[in-house]
């Protein structure tokens, strides 16, 4: 009988994970992880740790599995928590949910389960899991709506080949009607919103009690700039470099209109949060200076300075889930790639230069900024992603 052990959360998905593989006859043990105690930064008034344990605990206890709690908190400070304050502190932006899937889930966890004799570990991802002559393949949840593909596109194959996502071919409604199905208690529990690290905190929150709040200007910039003007001029060219590149905005481009309390808050695409009312359109940002803490801003998502036809990763954060179609230096291969989770897939070109992966896409991507994962696809299946550079 083969042992997995289930990633038990406390909520629905992780739940019926459990439930659906002690159907199948796998040796289930439940594991809760405790990713944060840290008591320098004040998270809410409730302990919302406390509770999915709880629940978590009593999911076990329904279906007759061996739980126990792991505490990483001390692995999530140094892997995750650390890296995604140095990050917005540089002016990038980092995806929390994809680390945690790569450092902790996937690595330190599956190595905690190995030990307790776990032939493989499980989540309640909404993805599906293929294999052909040899490879393991990432490919997309059935419920278009939920899937979660994006956050695991840093996995290795060796890391998709000890994973199991038992709910990755049902509907969410499904997995619903089964916990109910099952009593148990997650049932009707609302999906976490929080941070995955955290919980319940919302993220401005958080970073505002380790980067301390500093005013600056918010400049808004026209569209009619001569930069935006120029690039306009090269969107169907094959100067990648160009076209990847952010835009070097000036103080004197634009016009003060409000003021902010620190850059490092902000990420390219942003809406909320800016607090400045009476223009005809929606101000976005389009850019950030962390060294002099100023935020730029453009009215609608239309601005020329929240759309670009290229991104650019470096070579040493290009990753190939799938290594055998790893691009060589000076081919192109054309794949469906986003930039963030549920955002649609759009048709793009990868170039693979000598200095990185240049990927060209087929109209403007929106709110492109450094720090974010690319990932691309080939139909349903995830090839590989890569951190967004300049």
């Amino acid at each position: 009988m083969k042992t997995v052990v289930v990633g038990l959360s406390g909520g629905v998905d992780s739940s019926v994970a459990a439930y659906l593989l002690k159907e199948e006859g796998y040796n289930v043990i439940g594991i809760f992880m405790k990713n944060w105690h840290d008591e320098s930064v004040t998270i809410s008034d409730e302990c919302p740790w406390i509770d999915d344990s709880q629940d978590a605990l009593l999911v076990a206890q329904k279906l007759g599995i061996p739980f126990q709690t792991l505490d990483l908190s001390a692995e999530y400070k140094d892997r995750i928590v650390d890296y995604m304050f140095d990050e917005y502190k540089a002016g990038r932006t980092p995806n929390p949910d994809v680390l945690c899937n790569r450092e902790i889930k996937f690595d330190i966890f599956l190595h905690e389960a190995e030990k307790l004799g776990a032939d493989f570990v499980a989540t309640g991802h909404y993805c599906q899991k293929g294999e052909e002559n040899g490879r393991f393949k990432l490919l997309a949840g059935a419920d278009k709506n939920k899937d979660q593909s994006y956050f695991l596109c840093q996995l290795t194959q060796k890391q998709l080949s000890k994973a199991l996502f038992p709910i990755g071919h049902l509907q969410k409604s499904k997995v619903r009607e089964i916990a109910q199905e099952q009593d148990l208690i997650t049932a009707d529990k609302k999906d976490s919103q929080g941070l995955c690290f955290i919980g319940k905190v919302k993220l401005p929150v958080f970073l505002q009690q380790k980067l301390e709040p500093k005013e600056g200007d918010i400049i808004e910039l026209s569209n009619d700039l001569q930069i935006f003007r120029d690039y306009s001029r090269i969107t169907d060219s094959d100067d990648y470099n160009r076209l990847s590149k952010a835009f070097n905005y000036k103080e004197s481009d634009g016009e003060i209109v409000g003021k902010h309390q620190g850059a490092h808050y902000f990420t390219i695409g942003q809406r909320k949060g800016l607090a400045v009312g009476g223009t005809p359109l929606p101000l976005f940002v389009i850019g950030t200076d962390v060294e002099k803490n100023i935020i730029y801003t453009g009215q609608g998502d239309a601005h020329q300075g929240l759309n670009k036809n290229a991104l650019f990763i470096e070579k040493n954060e290009v990753h190939w889930l799938r290594d055998d179609l790893k691009l060589e230096f000076g081919e192109s291969r054309q794949y469906d790639v986003r930039i963030r989770y549920r955002q649609e897939l759009v048709s793009s070109t990868l170039h693979m230069h000598e200095e990185g992966l240049y990927i060209h896409f087929s109209k403007a991507m929106t709110g492109i900024s450094p720090g974010q994962f690319a990932a691309w696809y080939n139909g349903e299946e995830l090839i590989g992603s890569g951190v967004i550079g300049h």
